[in-house]
This record gives structure tokens, sequence and C-alpha cells, in this order.
């Protein structure tokens, strides 16, 4: 069965362009075009698509209220953010809005395809600048605080052997949701791990989280595209 999607972006070109394009991929349906957030919240409701491709700057509701609305009151439908900014607080806003996935718009179409494939399982994809931005990020937080709790190593930190397998499918993306999916626990249970992990790692992020497992490798760097 295939993926029913809808494009939102406030500039026509890009919309319709957005549109034919993936409607030509195998295994998508396009099935609506919103030229700004209020639409894509009314299309989502009437439509109920497996996900969105949101814009983030529009006029009137943007692309984070939208989607903060959508997941909200749309759960099963998930929004991959398609922009042109890929800076620090947008990407934040937007994940924390709800959104499965941010890409930029140099992005490929299959690599596009493959964020969309991948937000519908309840993983999330970041584009590798992104998440490269997120990790320095992380890393200057740390940096400007006191060293002791950012800088601990994992000997001090001992995780037990479930922390360690939330915290390396939280440096892989999953929302809490996933991995308790994954691990088969509830997802508040999941939360009382990452809770854990806050506490022994000295961190007080998500991302700062996932800048220590990179850095005690935990999970590979992401790669860059070829």
């Amino acid at each position: 069965m295939n993926l029913r999607i809808v494009v939102a972006d406030d500039q026509e070109v890009i919309r319709e362009g957005l549109m034919t394009l993936l409607d030509l991929m195998p295994g998508i349906d396009v099935v609506g075009g919103a030229a700004d957030g209020q639409q894509a919240i009314e299309q989502a409701a009437a439509l109920q698509p497996d996900a969105i491709l949101m814009d983030l700057n529009m006029p009137g509701t943007d692309g984070i209220t939208a989607t903060a609305r959508i997941t909200a009151e749309q759960p099963r439908t998930a929004v991959v953010v398609l922009t042109t900014y890929a800076e620090e607080p947008l990407i934040l806003d937007a994940l924390r809005a709800g959104a499965r996935g941010y890409l930029t718009k140099d992005a490929g179409k299959s690599e596009i395809v493959s964020a969309i494939q991948t937000a519908i399982t309840g993983h999330t994809t970041l584009a590798p600048t992104v998440h490269q931005r997120l990790l320095d990020a992380a890393v200057r937080s740390a940096s400007a605080r006191e060293p002791e709790p950012a800088a601990r190593s994992v000997e001090s930190a001992a995780l037990t052997a479930r922390e360690e397998d939330v915290l390396r499918l939280m440096a892989q993306g999953l929302s809490n949701v996933a991995i308790g999916r994954r691990l088969l626990i509830g997802e508040a249970t999941v939360k009382t791990h990452i809770n854990h992990l806050f506490a022994k790692l000295g961190t007080r992020t998500r991302a700062e989280a996932v800048a220590w497992a990179h850095h005690h490798g935990y999970t590979p760097p992401p790669t860059p595209p070829a």
C-alpha cells in the first residue's frame, strides 16, 4: 500500500515541484499540497496522510506551530521538516514540536523518501549537517559549564545494561515510543531510564546525552552521503 503524503510549502513552484517529484516515486501517493501551516493542519485532519513534508518559514501559521498541532491532534501522521534553514534553535524547536525528521532543501529525492519512510516507523532522520550542528551545540554547551558533569568517564557513569541500550537507541535518533517498542518496555520506563542517564552522565538535554554517546563510542557518528 502506497504512503500518502502532503507537501506544505508557501512557495508554489517549490511545492508543486516536490509534489510532482514525489508522486513519481514508487510507493508514494501525494494527496495534498498546503501553502501555509494552517492549510497543513486542515489537510492533516481531512486527509489523514501518513506523513507531511513541512517547510518552516511560512506566512500566518508557521511550520513549527503546525507541526506541534498536527503531532498532537493527528499522532499517526509523521512530520518531516524540509527547509532552507539549519540553525540550532529552529532544529530544536521542530524536534520538540514532534517532527520526526529534519532535512535541508539540498536533499535529494531518495533522501527525502527515505526520511519519510523512516519517520513513519517512529524513527528520526536528521540531515548530516543538522546532526553535526546539534552535536557541536551540545559540545559548546558542555564546555561552557563546569567540566566535571559533562566530562564524566564511562567508568564513573556506571550505566546499567538497560541504560546503555536506551542510550544507544537515543543516539540513533529513536523517539521514546520507538525505544520502548524496540526494548519491549513502556514509554514511562524509557523516560525513567533517560532521567537516570542524565543524572549519571551529568547532561541536561537529549542532545548532550547523544554527544556523550558518540564521544564514548556507543554509536558511530553519522556517515555523510556519498
